[in-house]
């Protein structure tokens, strides 16, 4: 790979395949500290071209005009590119690409979650049969180092669970309504004005972000493929300042967990909004901060924290996996599992995990009605931990229970019956508690 300068330093060109945000902050990094590259890692980092839809359009930042091209043949087919860096997002052209750099001997460097959690197990065995890597530090949790470090640090445990907050803009969200007291779409409405959410926020508010990367984070903690399909996902779009308002009340924060467990051959794989105690480390990771729970079966627990988003956090992350690519010629790490689209399973999934829930309902003022509605729990295993009954009132009264762990499907049987209850006027929200 590259040319081999004066005391055994390499060069190595590299090609960008789009150049965007996240782009145009691995572009300013490597102009910004391409001397201290050279000097700390012996390798001097060249960008030769750049593909972009408009070679004459205005940028952010100061780009060669004569590196810039339309055609992205010109990158792939460049055998002077040792290594590509894909910035260009979602799945096409951006998967098309990806495995054509790879099968014409070039490492891949990426942040697309999203085309690596559904087509993971094409982009392995291309970069296998061609001798090439694979780098994806970037593609979870922004600028930190997680994936790094479940590689290269945790190899001596069995890590049991994961526990994530690993998207910014829904954990941006949250702390506004928790601490203003605001509603979802005043927060959304802030969240898209400052640039945390996007004008179409749908794969962050309704989860398909977290998943994509709980996917990938879970994949490799586990040792086993794990597919988008096998992973609960829910949004955060029926959350209300009261939810968090009564929350707080009762001692926990709310966020957008992602949660993977694994016990002998049994998984768990969930996203959704859930409450945490406040003294959870999780609970005070606030704003647009990404922060990774894990517990392993030697090193115990430890919390990795940092932006999980951002041209330059997220261009820290994809220039450490360049330099990386440079430095593990011809011999790449791969995927020890059966990387592949259709495995054979050899664990279960378990759909039907315990947690504790919070349910907020609006019930008529009435005697009988909270006994009623704990008999029916009972009925189910489901038991109360504590409740808050507010006020009086014709139009009906807010009433709200946390309970103890329970079955996801029990507790969603006893909703269900809940709402049949003539005195109960609505089930507002039902919402996990880690506990």
């Amino acid at each position: 790979m590259g040319l081999f300068g004066g005391n055994g330093m390499v060069k190595v060109n590299i090609g960008f395949l789009g150049c965007g945000n996240i782009g145009s902050g691995v572009y300013k990094i490597l102009g910004e500290n391409r001397d201290r590259i050279k000097s700390n890692d012996n390798v001097d980092l060249n960008i030769t071209r750049v593909l972009v839809r408009d070679i004459n359009k205005k940028r952010n930042i100061d780009i060669k005009q004569d590196i810039l091209t339309d055609n992205p043949m010109d990158i792939i087919n460049d055998d002077s590119i040792s290594v590509v860096a894909e910035f260009m997002g979602g799945i096409d052209p951006a998967r098309e690409y990806i495995l054509a750099a790879l099968n014409n001997k070039k490492s891949v460097v990426t942040a697309n979650k999203e085309v690596l959690a559904r087509y993971w197990h094409e982009f392995n065995e291309a970069a296998k049969q061609n001798g090439v890597g694979l780098y994806y530090e970037a593609s979870v949790a922004g600028g930190i180092p997680i994936i790094k470090v479940m590689h290269e640090s945790l190899q001596a445990n069995n890590i049991k669970e994961i526990l994530g907050i690993i998207n910014g803009t829904t954990n941006f969200i949250l702390t506004k309504m928790e601490e203003e007291g605001i509603d979802f779409k005043v927060a959304l409405t802030e969240a898209q004005r400052l640039g945390y959410a996007e004008p179409d926020p749908t794969a962050d508010i309704e989860g398909y972000d977290a998943m994509y990367k709980l996917s990938i984070l879970s994949s490799i903690a586990f040792n086993t493929r794990i597919h988008i399909d096998d992973i609960y996902r829910e949004g955060i779009t029926k959350i209300t300042a009261e939810d968090t308002y009564y929350g707080r009340e009762l001692g926990y924060a709310l966020k957008l967990l992602a949660i993977a467990r694994k016990e002998g051959d049994i998984i768990e794989a969930r996203v959704h909004p859930a409450f945490i105690p406040i003294k959870h480390p999780l609970a005070s990771v606030r704003d647009s901060y990404n922060a990774v729970y894990i517990q392993g079966d030697s090193v115990g627990s430890l919390m990795l924290y940092g932006r999980g988003a951002g041209d330059m956090p997220t261009g820290s992350a994809i220039v450490s996996d360049i330099i990386t690519a440079c430095h593990r010629t011809g011999r790449h790490k791969y995927m020890p599992f059966n990387n592949q689209e259709s495995e054979i399973k050899q664990v279960q999934f378990n759909k039907d995990w315990k947690t504790g829930f919070f349910v907020r309902l609006t019930v008529k003022d009435k005697p009988g009605v909270l006994a009623h509605i704990a008999g029916i729990f009972g009925k189910y295993s489901v038991s109360i931990e504590s409740v808050i009954q507010k006020g009086r009132g014709d139009r009906g009264v807010p009433l709200i229970f946390v309970t103890h762990k329970a079955g996801e499907l029990s507790m969603k049987k006893a909703i269900k019956e809940v709402e049949l209850i003539n005195d109960v006027v609505r089930v507002e929200n039902l919402i996990r508690v880690h506990q």
